[in-house]
């Protein structure tokens, strides 16, 4: 049954999904897809709001925003269990927009082995002699190295697969992705220029709370004081652009400042690396449009969090 005017359709059969696509299409419609995994907040609202701002006079557009917890991503020892969720609260936020058409939440993405499609643990995806599970991966080789890929082996892996299989289903025109995800956004966009996939990949700026802490679905399992000291990513960010604007361009100064203002937070830093915002290789100067990259933990959370500095020049100054 279609939906009502701001209402949107909740498809969870994947064959259905592509059909409803399909007809959009047929009709002349743009789709633009939002993948998230769902406990939404202003931050992916923002993703939404730029996919519906893809409209034009000759072809609407058909916003759909797939909800699904991608298992695979997940490493035994991260957090899938306790991942939040909230799909009633998740459907009120997107039709209280205005703006999206359908959305997917599919219960299980990926054959299991002996169970017809759906259930199982997700060990069944990863351990041999598991039968006739799912067995195909995609890998970005060399993006998915470093930043987050160092310690999460698996992460880009299974991002990479889950978003391919998504595109396959919804076959949209577009797809918007968070600049907050820097590598994830990075992997997806070389992902789809060597697929030859023909979507218009669209990176949305991050979102922030009004403190400076970016977004995050993880940002409820902070404590008050943990969110207090989080607050010296965002911090220590602006002040290492601000270094760059003012003529020093050498990364490892920025990324010891970064470090000391972590750490003296009480923060435990994963990474800090600076890099050339398209191939993510890591730069001793800023002397080209670089991502500054930072990964920490507060208490039990980790947080991700980037800025661009957009161009150098030659007399030591950057630019924005």
């Amino acid at each position: 049954m279609a939906a009502v005017a701001g209402e949107p359709e909740v498809i969870r059969d994947k064959a259905a999904m592509r059909a409803w696509a399909r007809r959009r299409r047929a009709e002349g419609k743009t789709v633009a897809l939002v993948p998230t995994m769902g406990f939404l907040h202003d931050g992916h609202l923002s993703l939404v709001s730029a996919a519906a701002a893809a409209a034009s006079a000759t072809s609407p557009v058909a916003v759909v925003v797939s909800i699904y917890v991608n298992p695979s991503q997940f490493a035994p020892t991260e957090d899938l269990a306790t991942y939040p969720s909230d799909l009633a609260g998740d459907l009120r936020k997107l039709a209280a927009t205005g703006a999206v058409a359908a959305v997917f939440c599919p219960p299980d993405l990926y054959v299991r082995a002996g169970a017809g499609g759906s259930g199982g643990a997700v060990s069944c995806l990863e351990e041999a002699g598991c039968g006739d599970g799912h067995e195909t991966w995609i890998r970005v080789e060399r993006l998915e190295k470093g930043l987050c890929g160092s310690r999460r082996p698996v992460f880009f892996r299974g991002v990479a697969t889950v978003v391919a299989k998504l595109f396959n289903i919804v076959e949209p025109d577009i797809a918007v992705f968070g600049k907050k995800d820097y590598q994830q956004w990075r992997v997806i966009c070389r992902m789809v220029r060597d697929l030859d996939f023909a979507i218009d990949i669209i990176g949305s700026e991050i979102v922030r709370e009004a403190d400076g802490l970016a977004m995050s679905s993880r940002n409820v399992h902070l404590s008050h004081e943990e969110r207090e000291k989080a607050l010296s990513i965002h911090r220590s960010l602006v002040n290492a652009k601000t270094a760059a604007l003012n003529g020093n361009n050498h990364s490892q100064q920025i990324k010891d400042q970064i470090v000391q203002t972590l750490t003296e937070a009480g923060g435990q830093v994963d990474y800090v690396e600076i890099v050339e915002q398209e191939s993510l290789v890591a730069l001793e100067r800023i002397d080209r449009p670089a991502a500054i990259c930072v990964a920490a933990w507060f208490g039990k959370v980790r947080l991700i969090d980037n800025m661009e500095i957009q161009t150098h020049h030659p007399d030591g100054g950057a630019g924005i």
